[in-house]
């Protein structure tokens, strides 16, 4: 009766109807062994997906993910109709491995579509890796060259807990309300960086470090654009299996951070931080961990004037990296991987609130979202990406692949209203 109350409070809106699952690439299931950029890997990966808006004519969504074959990232605008578009070569480097992208639009300026992503380029460090990024003034139809924002030996796009634990995919990249673009991402040894363009893309400001060392590593970045030029940016801490979640903000455009706050802290091991802004409050995810090989939850807080309050559990255990999204409004949504007992993920978990996280839906499995038998689901480089999109209009968008070893690998979207 309690779930039902919840739900019947929220309202019919909450509960999203969702539509069949569209596959937009496949591949073979083919992973060998790890030999740098010799290796011979043969699958499509690492999905990640925004709302098209105004940037794309339809609107609609706009899918990215990685052709583990040509070493390349692709882009694919689907209508709101569910028509795939012809898909786009963004990375164009296949001597390289191109992985984990993220897609930013700019809602305020038609035709602005970003993304980074990390490019596993080996320049005499102990690990591979730089940010590239590249940008389209025309709907993701076409970009101009890559850039590499990072160029340095620490091992770009790598988030560590320990010497031998880490993630790929350990970046972010945001859009302000002035159209200042913001990436960030952490390196293995690590240091947390932040570059900022104010022309669209086509220079960017050096990269600044905001925190991290050897002893205490960033990892996870995550970055949301608030009002007034203000900034945010969330990253947890390696090293230390007590660290809390860190939030800094900025009020000059990212010119400067505030000391960060601490979220999580006492909880055990706090992770994979994720922001969004909504309702005129900043609201923060992220998965806690109670005790080593225990198994984790997604919790969630939100700040009000400036301070964050107490969190509260979304889900049950064996749910690991989050992911938040929010309309522009009061809705939001959040969405994270079901692990399995070996630790794989299987599924995708989800709840919906259309009052600013004050109330959420009753937790769920997204319908289609499960792993093949004798597989598991992607991004098989690190699982800090971001799958979920959340239109001013409602529509939600989430993103999974797939990766069956010797059968098949896949991406496809699921999308809900």
């Amino acid at each position: 009766m309690k779930a039902l109350f919840l739900l019947a409070s929220l309202g019919a809106a909450a509960v999203p109807g969702w539509e069949a699952p569209l596959e937009i690439a496949a591949g073979r299931g083919d992973k060998g062994p790890w030999r740098q950029n010799a290796s011979r890997y043969d699958y499509v990966d690492d999905a990640t997906v925004a709302a098209a808006g105004a940037a794309a004519p339809g609107g609609g969504h706009l899918m990215a993910w990685a052709d583990q074959k040509g070493k390349d990232v692709w882009l694919r605008h689907i209508g709101a109709g569910g028509r795939p578009g012809p898909a786009v070569n963004v990375s164009r480097s296949p001597a390289t491995f191109s992985w984990l992208p993220r897609i930013a639009v700019d809602p305020a300026r038609a035709g602005r579509v970003y993304l980074l992503w990390q490019e596993i380029i080996f320049s005499g460090g102990s690990h591979g890796g730089d940010i590239l990024f590249a940008a389209s003034h025309d709907g993701g139809q076409t970009f101009a060259a890559p850039r590499n924002l990072s160029r340095s030996i620490g091992g770009d796009g790598k988030g560590r807990l320990d010497r031998r634990t880490w993630s790929n995919g350990s970046l972010d990249l945001a859009v302000g309300a002035d159209g200042t673009l913001f990436a960030a991402w952490t390196e293995y040894h690590g240091a947390l960086w932040l570059a900022r363009s104010r022309d669209g893309g086509a220079a960017f400001s050096a990269p600044r470090r905001i925190a991290g060392d050897g002893a205490r590593p960033a990892r996870g970045p995550s970055l949301a654009a608030g009002p007034g030029g203000a900034i945010h940016l969330a990253w947890s801490v390696g090293e230390d299996p007590q660290a809390a979640i860190r939030v800094a903000a900025s009020r000059d455009n990212g010119a400067s951070f505030a000391a960060p706050q601490l979220v999580g802290a006492g909880e055990g091991r706090p992770d994979a931080p994720r922001l969004a802004s909504a309702g005129g409050r900043l609201h923060l995810v992220y998965a806690r961990q109670r005790a080593p090989g225990a198994r984790s939850d997604i919790r969630y807080t939100s700040a009000t004037g400036g301070r964050f309050g107490a969190a509260r559990t979304l889900s049950a255990g064996g749910a690991a990296y989050p992911m938040l999204a929010g309309d522009g409004g009061t809705g939001l949504a959040v969405a994270w991987e079901n692990l399995g007992a070996d630790g794989r993920a299987q599924s995708l978990g989800f709840v919906r609130s259309v009052d600013a996280g004050h109330r959420f839906s009753t937790p769920s499995v997204v319908p289609g979202s499960a792993a093949p038998a004798g597989g598991s689901n992607g991004s098989q480089q690190g699982l800090l990406g971001q799958k979920l999109a959340l239109g001013r209009d409602g529509r939600i968008a989430i993103v999974n692949s797939s990766l069956q070893p010797g059968v098949r690998s896949r991406v496809w979207l699921m999308r809900g209203r």
